[in-house]
């Protein structure tokens, strides 16, 4: 029932002015009955017309007094003894009794037909609103803000009052309508308490956005033709419309990152290539000079620090062109089968002096486990891992390297004390480049080793990754199929 119906109902007075017509209507048909001699049937079933259409128009009471008035007029014109309330024959009791029975129940059935064809009147209203602005969240545009757009959209076509909306994921608020101001605050409060509210006497309706299982945001609407069931579509259509916006903005970010990517990897390329020309001959002339002799003791240290630093340089270009190539997919890998506990026993002995005098731990449950790849690529993962847990463990403390064969693949986990790795740089370290705050002051890097790592787990289809706690270190992980034959 809408609010005019219950406007109509509830006011005394339009009550009574119904109910007066309605039984003056019954009276003036008693005494037409009764100027005209017509019989109790005639009139019975005019009065029970007249019942049914004050049912329509007005409602159920008032055509209930029409029909005790209706009974009375019968009772007295029509029904012998005439012009007495005394009924003489039971079958004018029956006659009477079923008279009203049957204008009480025509009167109920009228009054629920016409509840349920306006409650369907605006059933479709309301879904012609939310279809439209279904289709005005599907048309909005993605270089603006989504939120401004959705709550003008909810505003111009639901018509609410007022109605606020809270992004979650940006931390914003977008509000439209007059008096709104207060709508602020229920909407964080909504988000954050994850609870919807109704305030039916306010007529305010608080929603939390869900498009899945976790919430994203929270609206709140005002309007006096607002209910439950459409509070909860707006937020639906809400929810989604927030959602696709997102998605298309990941998509977006996505596209610009990758093109990014690919000038970066080509500029990375030619200055890798670019460098190895010159540092070659410097290392070349700085080893020839200290073949040659006749060096003196300063001259000899100038040197052999050239020699050093040359060979780092030679270092960092050599992982810039695998970074390159990796991430160009240009990779050609020299696969074959590769026994990874003999793989780290040949990596500890070749680079003990990075280790800088920590004792490694080395557990190994399987010692013929084995994967199918490229070993000087597969070395150079875990030795990127070996390296960075000697750059950032306590200076003493042990390094442990344990390798699990189980479930189809190789587990090969580095762990060391002291280090801790934030929870947000977790995924960012194994980024080019990224370093995190705090570690250039700890020891001295690129930022491209964990990179490296990453892109050569997942050529030979596995992955990499990092736990870290306070006060439990830090435990790299690199996780490789199990296979003996080659990688399709």
């Amino acid at each position: 029932m809408d609010n005019a119906a219950k406007a109509r109902q509830s006011s005394p007075l339009r009550f009574t002015v119904h109910a007066l017509a309605g039984s003056s209507a019954v009276l003036a048909a008693a005494y037409l009955g009764v100027r005209l001699r017509v019989n109790f049937s005639t009139t019975g079933f005019l009065d029970l017309l007249i019942v049914v259409l004050v049912a329509m128009m007005s409602g159920f009471w008032e055509a209930t007094i029409t029909s005790v008035v209706a009974l009375t007029c019968l009772n007295y014109f029509f029904v012998p003894p005439l012009f007495t309330f005394y009924v003489a024959d039971p079958q004018n009791w029956v006659a009477l009794i079923t008279f009203e029975s049957t204008a009480l129940l025509v009167s109920r059935l009228s009054i629920q037909r016409e509840k349920q064809a306006r409650t369907a009147i605006l059933e479709r209203r309301r879904m012609e609103k939310l279809y439209e602005l279904s289709r005005r969240t599907l048309l909005m545009n993605p270089q603006q803000s989504p939120g401004s757009q959705i709550v003008a959209q909810i505003r111009d076509v639901v018509q609410v009052d007022a109605v606020a909306l809270f992004d979650g994921a940006r931390a914003r608020l977008d509000m439209a309508g007059a008096d709104s101001s207060d709508l602020e605050a229920l909407a964080r409060e909504t988000y954050l308490k994850d609870r919807n509210v109704d305030h039916a006497d306010l007529m305010t309706w608080q929603r939390v956005l869900r498009p899945g299982t976790s919430s994203i945001g929270a609206i709140v609407l005002r309007g006096t033709h607002l209910s439950p069931l459409l509070a909860d579509s707006i937020a639906s259509l809400t929810a989604i419309a927030l959602e696709r916006a997102r998605a298309f903005e990941k998509q977006s970010h996505a596209e610009a990152a990758r093109q990014s990517e690919k000038l970066r990897t080509a500029v990375l390329d030619a200055l890798a290539h670019a460098f190895k020309t010159p540092l070659t001959a410097i290392r070349t002339a700085s080893s020839g000079l200290l073949e040659a002799g006749h060096l003196g003791p300063t001259q000899e240290n100038l040197v052999t620090l050239i020699d050093e630093e040359s060979d780092k340089l030679t270092v960092l270009s050599t992982r810039l062109l695998q970074t390159a190539r990796l991430e160009a997919s240009e990779t050609n890998l020299r696969k074959e089968t590769v026994l990874i506990p003999q793989l780290i026993d040949e990596i500890l002995a070749r680079h003990s002096d990075q280790l800088g005098g920590r004792p490694t731990q080395v557990s190994i449950a399987n010692q013929r486990c084995a994967t199918y790849g490229d070993r000087e690529l597969l070395g150079t993962a875990i030795m990127q891992f070996i390296d960075n847990a000697a750059k950032y463990s306590t200076p003493g403390s042990p390094i442990a390297i344990a390798v699990d064969d189980r479930d189809g693949e190789i587990l090969i986990s580095v762990h060391n004390e002291g280090s801790q790795v934030r929870p947000e740089d977790r995924e960012r370290i194994f980024e080019r480049f990224y370093r995190s705050p705090g570690s250039n002051h700890r020891a001295p890097g690129t930022g491209l080793g964990l990179s490296i790592t990453k892109e050569a787990a997942e050529v030979h289809r596995g992955r990499a990754w990092v736990n870290s706690e306070e006060g439990q270190g830090t435990t790299f992980f690199l996780s490789l199929p199990r296979s003996e034959r080659r990688l399709t």
